[in-house]
């Protein structure tokens, strides 16, 4: 097919080569040009603008960082809106507001194309081996057509509603996300504080009840005190924003969520934004006199 994937970060990227390497004709973009380099050397052709990478397009995927952005890079004056076909599809990966992704669907049909908000959950890690959980929002007639792209990007693909779903599943995502990442820390905390064989209770634990991906992948970095990014704890922190504000539309008091929240709004601004969100594990080692 031909796809056009703009915003090449630390997850778009991986993402838009696995459907290179798919065999999919492929045009990028991004605002920062040179990170469409790698791409262009295996063969994807790089677009000036969203709105020029579209063009022609069969389905435009956006990766971008926040509700501003999503508005801009496909509904703004040089924007994927711009160069659309009728009948395109974009699908946009970012975490945004749901009602953000309610109003561009609306504007895209408008112009009989349609969008699906399609989260992600699974790190960098899930983005270069296709192993992400897609969550989906919009017509599930849509995501029929676009679902063997998604299946090259996602091990697990669920349509969770209409337009907007996808963003509050994330939302939800995101929430527990936050609480997991918090335990971990306290916990794999007080094994090393204890004097115990920490790495061994990481791997007794990691079979039982206490399992999960974080604590599988993210234990060993917060033991060794090391955070390389997997997710940036900023924009999680941007995410927390996204769901305690759907929280409170519902009248739904999230405490654990608005604590982890405060913590990484501190980790923010003294600097440590940019670091894998797993680095949560500052707060109880520091506390523990261990950092």
């Amino acid at each position: 097919m031909k796809v056009a994937f703009i915003g090449l970060g630390t997850m778009g990227a991986p993402m838009a080569k696995r459907l290179l390497e798919a065999g999919h004709e492929l045009t990028v973009h991004n605002r920062t040009r040179d990170r469409e380099e790698p791409l262009s050397a295996l063969g994807a052709r790089r677009a000036s603008s969203p709105a020029e990478a579209a063009r022609g397009a069969e389905v435009a995927f956006t990766m971008v960082g926040d509700s501003p952005d999503v508005l801009d890079i496909i509904l703004g004056e040089q924007g994927v809106a711009q160069g659309l076909e009728e009948g395109a599809v974009v699908v946009d990966h970012s975490t945004i507001a749901p009602a953000v992704a309610r109003e561009v669907a609306d504007a895209l049909r408008a112009q009989a194309a349609w969008l699906l908000d399609a989260p992600v959950s699974g790190g960098s890690e899930g983005a270069h081996r296709g192993s992400l959980s897609i969550m989906v929002g919009g017509e599930a007639s849509v995501l029929a057509r676009v679902e063997p792209l998604l299946a090259v990007l996602g091990s697990t693909i669920t349509h969770v509603g209409d337009s907007g779903a996808g963003q509050l599943c994330k939302a939800v995502n995101q929430v527990v996300i936050a609480g997991t990442y918090a335990a971990i820390a306290e916990g794999l905390t007080l094994a090393m504080k204890s004097g115990v064989d920490v790495d061994a209770v990481l791997q007794a634990i990691s079979g039982g009840a206490a399992g999960s991906w974080g604590l599988i992948n993210r234990g060993p970095n917060m033991i060794a005190g090391t955070y390389p990014l997997g997710f940036r704890t900023r924009l999680h922190y941007k995410d927390l924003g996204i769901a305690l504000d759907a929280a409170a539309e519902q009248e739904v008091p999230l405490p654990l969520a608005a604590w982890v929240a405060q913590q990484e709004l501190g980790l923010i601004r003294r600097g440590f934004g940019d670091e894998d969100v797993s680095n949560l594990a500052r707060v109880p080692r520091e506390a523990a006199g261990i950092d």
